[in-house]
């Protein structure tokens, strides 16, 4: 074995390793007993005999067939874990569903059985051309239903919303396991020579990174949705939310923030003093509406003012006036707080133009 598959074999076992300690933490030694912390840890138990098998196999193919068993069938309990981790974090599931605990049963049987039926060691065939197959289909629905999951999540994402810790830190495990299925999709078809180890080298960086934000940041306890429960209930009293209602309405009717298209939750939360999470809570619990819908009636009443009064600006250029990046963002957000299209608006607005 040369020095760089020495130091390939080495980082990619270290990673299994670390995995298995990193399980022994969130299900034994966590100060949060939080039920998504436990199905983490299973997660990665799972993950990490997928792994370690992997990187064994990679460097040494005469080993047993039985340990090839074992670590393909990890891959039948990588998706369930996935999906209860992120439903119990989005939902705030404290107690393991009986549902949960069957499923759980019921996949760790059907793998049960069919390798005691159809051991790999007798029957690679089946497992190459069914088992096999069958394992990493059931691991890619499980993930796509897990996305669904954090489909909100993901249009902060994309509308450049702030997203809280806990958000990036379930986006983070999601994006990763995604990528280790499609690495070993990958390593299946043998599209690329020598992709089979991708997914133990891709596993070992995500393993540092988490252990890194694990060890570095300086709090940790934000990194579960359950951590900012506590605050769901303490809502502002009415006098102060009057007051910080009226700063807000100040800052947007005098210094006309809402233009800057760029403009964040902590941007506008700067500007009246008061920290994004106080700003949310407050629009979600007075004002009833989350920051991007209260942006955009500021940006589209400015647009109806344009349209009824100045006839020399285009759709688009008005758009961008009051603080749209693309025109067909203006239209959508227009046509949905007023029901119509801003040149109908405008034909309505202004009959003799």
């Amino acid at each position: 074995m040369s020095f760089g598959s020495k130091m390939l074999f080495f980082f990619s076992a270290l990673g299994a390793f670390n995995g298995l300690l990193l399980s022994a933490y969130f299900i034994f030694f966590t100060p949060k007993k939080y039920l998504s912390n436990y199905l983490l840890g299973a997660l990665l138990l799972v993950l990490s005999i997928r792994i370690g098998k992997s990187v064994v196999y990679y460097f040494d193919h005469s080993l047993p067939k039985i340990y090839l068993q074992i670590g393909l069938s990890a891959c039948f309990l990588i998706g369930p874990f996935l999906y209860f981790f992120i439903k119990s974090e989005v939902e705030q599931i404290k107690k393991m569903p009986k549902s949960w605990l069957v499923m759980i049963a019921f996949w760790i049987s059907i793998i049960a059985v069919i390798g005691f039926i159809y051991p790999y060691q007798t029957y690679p065939h089946i497992w190459w051309d069914y088992i096999i197959y069958s394992i990493y289909t059931q691991w890619g629905v499980y993930i796509a239903f897990s996305g669904f999951l954090l489909v909100n999540i993901l249009k902060k994402v994309f509308q450049k919303e702030t997203i809280k810790p806990f958000e990036k830190w379930l986006l983070t495990i999601w994006g990763g396991i995604l990528i280790l299925f499609i690495c070993y999709v990958w390593a299946i078809f043998n599209i690329t020579k020598g992709s089979y180890i991708l997914g133990g080298i891709g596993f070992s960086l995500m393993l540092y990174t988490v252990i890194f934000v694990l060890l570095y940041r300086k709090k940790t306890d934000d990194l579960s949705s359950f951590s900012t429960q506590k605050y769901a209930d303490k809502k502002l009293n009415e006098e102060d939310a009057q007051l910080i209602i009226g700063k807000l309405e100040k800052v947007m009717e005098e210094k006309e923030i809402f233009k800057n298209p760029n403009l964040k939750l902590n941007d506008l939360a700067k500007e009246i003093n008061v920290s994004g999470h106080q700003l949310s809570q407050l629009l979600n619990d007075n004002l009833e509406k989350n920051f991007t819908l209260f942006i955009n009636e500021y940006r589209i009443d400015e647009a109806c003012k344009i349209l009824a009064t100045k006839t020399n600006l285009t759709i688009e250029a008005i758009g961008d006036e009051v603080g749209f990046n693309s025109k067909s963002t203006f239209f959508a957000t227009f046509k949905k707080i007023k029901g119509m299209t801003p040149n109908l608006y405008q034909q309505q607005t202004s009959p003799n133009l």
